[in-house]
């Protein structure tokens, strides 16, 4: 599956479509009319585009004509979370998310899919900004949960947060230096973790939003876990406990 889209029309009808695009990259100093109307159609459809070199566009076209631009196509639609809530509805379950903030690697955010379906998650939140999107790798790496696990991507995650607080859900955020043991936190009932960014972990803003931050145990020479290995220790907790619930 290709997620890359070359050529100034070819992208150009993609925005226009409606098509789901999560970035575009343009050849910097490149003066074209039809390069005007991607930049416009992308800023008001709130997509991502920046410059580069010509290196850089050959490289990922594989030398084909990609006349100065590039738009990398999300191989999934993106839902909302307003879909992620009312999937829990329909089942008559308490909402169980998972927000991703900031991930830059594909296959951590496709691990995460996987484990979130496969632990019963209603779905996936990521942001539009600084975050790898649904990409035909995240596609492959979920091996096929993407089609059943609903991913919503969001301008502000902080304020996406907010939002969840006020129907009733629950947050909490991981940390090293959490007040609580995963295995001592309540992760029952209506419920959304979160997990910070490879380097970065949690934003700060992000952090004080949380309810609660939590601490997977480190006991050997490693100081952190990879973000997906980090996330599906977190879900199976809220599995283990919830199961006690029913």
């Amino acid at each position: 599956m290709d997620d890359k889209i070359f050529g100034t029309n070819p992208v150009f009808e993609a925005l226009n479509s409606g098509r789901e695009i999560d970035k575009i990259l343009i050849l910097e100093g490149a003066r074209h009319s039809r390069l005007a109307q991607i930049i416009a159609l992308a800023k008001k459809r709130g997509i991502q585009y920046s410059t580069t070199n010509r290196k850089k566009l050959d490289e990922l076209s594989e030398n084909g004509n990609h006349q100065g631009v590039i738009a990398f196509a999300a191989a999934h639609e993106y839902s909302s979370v307003e879909d992620i809530l009312k999937l829990a509805e329909s089942r008559g379950e308490a909402p169980f998310v998972i927000i991703a903030e900031g991930l830059s690697d594909p296959h951590n955010l496709g691990s995460i899919i996987r484990t979130a379906n496969a632990s019963g998650a209603h779905g996936v939140i990521i942001p539009k900004n600084r975050s790898v999107g649904l990409t035909a790798t995240v596609a492959k790496v979920s091996a096929g949960a993407l089609e059943y696990t609903p991913v919503a991507r969001v301008t502000n995650i902080s304020s996406t947060i907010d939002d969840l607080k006020k129907q009733g859900v629950w947050v909490a955020g991981t940390a090293l230096e959490g007040s609580v043991m995963h295995y001592d936190a309540d992760l029952t009932g209506a419920l959304a973790i979160v997990i910070g960014s490879e380097g970065a972990g949690l934003s700060r803003l992000v952090r004080e939003k949380c309810d609660f931050l939590v601490r997977i145990p480190m006991l050997g020479q490693a100081e952190s876990l990879n973000a997906s290995v980090a996330a599906g220790v977190l879900m199976y907790e809220a599995v283990r406990q919830r199961s006690k619930t029913k």
